[in-house]
């Protein structure tokens, strides 16, 4: 099916402001939105699945939320079966995901595997099967070009792990590939991929070289996921009835940062090996350091994954999700 979003991966003008031509591109995908009609009628959500969606359309957010953010999550975790039968290290990095909403897993692919979808990666932009969307530092979605970034982005025991954690059915979302560090500023997912119940997305970032302090790595927050879900009616978003607001994002971004200073959250950069998976919680301040080596390289992927039963939209732009179920 057609998409306007192909378009807008490269475009930059003041079209991406203009609401109708998302719902336009919703009318063209509704196929994708289809299931979103049983959904809309359980949260109360009285719209079209052509419509915008935004936060504001929930007057109260539903009290369903991710196993692992209530209040008993630890107690509950301590005394599951599939989490007793785990190794000690497993179960320490489960816990630090609950504590402090990211786990790393240490050599989770193997170093052939990274290998194989390098070299995948670079073919595809060679063959212009894949490019760079806008920000010239993103290659969407490129699981549906190549084999192995779709095994990676499907991987079993991975898929098996980020259910348990979910406490809900996975639902394989999108890839971002990376040849470069991001130097994207700080932010959470939670703003680009909403969830209603709120909470109900989980990314897994993959190291796909080793990566050290002057490739521009990854910066998180640990604890952060335990803030507010911030929403563009939080701060000053510039969206009318009709357009979206020109620095939107930029102004999320700054809320962001005031936040961050705000409660003295301390920086953590991953200093990755090739092979490393870092999962992070949908609330998770994280973002990209400064290059400060020219040429360097910061080769990664990131999955995010939504999960079954949740309303799935993006803050910013209004859109719901298009998803192939």
């Amino acid at each position: 099916m057609i998409s306007l979003g192909k378009v807008f991966r490269k475009y930059t003008g003041a079209l991406r402001q203009f609401k109708i031509l998302y719902v336009l591109n919703n009318w063209l995908n509704r196929r994708q939105l289809a299931h979103n009609r049983g959904l809309y009628r359980k949260y109360g959500l009285q719209k079209s699945i052509l419509s915008n969606i935004g936060s504001k359309d929930f007057p109260a957010h539903h009290a369903d939320i991710p196993w692992l953010d209530r209040p008993k999550a630890r107690e509950e975790l301590e005394k599951h079966p599939a989490f007793l039968a785990m190794q000690p290290e497993q179960q320490s990095e489960i816990l630090r995901f609950v504590e402090e909403g990211y786990l790393i897993l240490k050599g989770f692919f193997a170093e052939e595997q990274v290998e194989q979808l390098n070299r995948e990666i670079d073919a595809l932009l060679q063959q212009q099967q894949l490019d760079f969307n806008y920000t010239g530092r993103k290659i969407m979605e490129s699981y549906k070009h190549s084999s192995t970034a779709n095994a990676f982005f499907r991987d079993a025991q991975l898929l098996e792990l980020l259910q348990f954690i979910m406490g809900k059915p996975i639902i394989p979302f999108h890839t971002i590939n990376f040849i470069e560090g991001s130097e994207q500023r700080a932010h959470s997912d939670s703003i680009h991929m909403t969830t209603e119940p709120q909470g109900y997305l989980i990314a897994a970032w993959i190291a796909l070289e080793d990566i050290g302090p002057d490739q521009g790595p990854l910066v998180y927050y640990p604890k952060s996921h335990r803030l507010p879900y911030i929403t563009t009616e939080d701060y000053p978003s510039g969206h009318t009835k009709w357009r979206l607001g020109e620095f939107a994002n930029k102004h999320f971004e700054d809320e962001v940062e005031r936040i961050v200073e705000a409660h003295q959250f301390e920086a953590k950069t991953f200093h990755a090996q090739k092979g490393d998976v870092l999962l992070w919680h949908a609330n998770l301040i994280h973002g990209g350091t400064a290059i400060t080596k020219a040429g360097a390289t910061r080769k990664s992927m990131v999955a995010h994954y939504f999960c079954e039963d949740v309303i799935c939209y993006h803050e910013i732009s209004q859109r719901p999700a298009l998803l192939s179920l």
